[in-house]
């Protein structure tokens, strides 16, 4: 534990310095070069498995269960919500180019009229009112966590697409990037102390994830059938660094997530996947 945070006072802030002024696409290539270095035997497109990539063992049984995965009963309910008529008898699909299939991958994505990041869920809700319904707590597991896990398999196998373009996307995604290499809370680590510099190596009994293709396979159902999306893991994170966390769905998340999603541009997307 002790070398572990010594690693960790370290590289994550020469890494965040050095890459300050770099553009979005320099950040990702930047990040790309650094674990092609620090982890020569690790494919780049393998980044999608998360630590699984780590332990070949971890990573077969995993491809093991997701044949018969323990929470297909809870993607058949998101089905049945992507589905059902809302009450002006159009379906999700009709507020979604493509009939929201192989989309999910350019979410969250800069509305420049609005000035602000939008996310998938975002766009959900604003069908759901636009066709005369309430939107749904944005962290509700089993609403909008449900119909979300069923709608982005509609987009598995996609590449990650985001965009990052003008001056006020640019500043979005400069504040996700902030956040997540600005240390906080009573531990003051920051999502890069674990995730860039101390990625691969143990923490306590488990692997801890690189942040390279960490965005390619939200949500998860955690030990076969707990939902947990994105955002809410952002807000597990905090807590457990004694941070003051941010509610789901709020700005400063949504940049998060803006700038965590480019950084697995490229790399394909597979949605609601087993982790214990």
């Amino acid at each position: 534990m002790k070398k572990c945070l010594v690693v960790m006072t370290g590289i994550g802030l020469l890494l965040g310095a050095v890459s300050a002024n770099a553009t979005p696409e320099e950040d990702r290539l930047n990040l790309v070069a650094y674990f092609k270095n620090k982890y020569p035997d690790i494919k780049t497109e393998d980044s999608i498995y998360g630590a699984l990539a780590f332990d070949p063992d971890a990573l077969s049984q995993y491809k093991s269960i997701m044949e018969f995965p323990p929470f297909l009963d809870q993607l058949d309910q998101g089905e049945k919500l992507w589905k059902a008529p809302l009450k002006s008898g159009k379906t999700y699909a009709n507020c979604l180019p493509n009939g929201g299939k192989q989309i999910a991958g350019n979410y969250p994505l800069y509305d420049a009229a609005r000035a602000k990041v939008v996310t998938l869920e975002d766009v959900l809700n604003e069908c759901r009112k636009a066709n005369g319904e309430e939107p749904y707590a944005y962290g509700d597991p089993k609403t909008i966590g449900l119909l979300g896990a069923y709608m982005r398999t509609l987009s598995d196998g996609m590449k990650m697409n985001i965009k990052v373009e003008g001056k006020g996307a640019l500043e979005a995604y400069e504040d996700g990037k902030k956040t997540f290499y600005s240390r906080s809370g009573q531990l003051n680590f920051s999502c890069g102390s674990c995730h860039v510099d101390a990625a691969g190596n143990r923490l306590r009994s488990e692997i801890l994830s690189p942040l390279l293709g960490q965005a390619t396979h939200w949500p998860v159902f955690r030990g076969g059938d707990t939902l947990v999306t994105l955002q809410k893991r952002y807000e597990g994170c905090h807590r457990s660094t004694r941070h003051e966390p941010d509610k789901a769905g709020s700005p400063r998340y949504n940049n998060l997530e803006y700038f965590h999603a480019y950084m697995s541009n490229g790399l394909e997307m597979e949605a609601a996947v087993y982790r214990k």
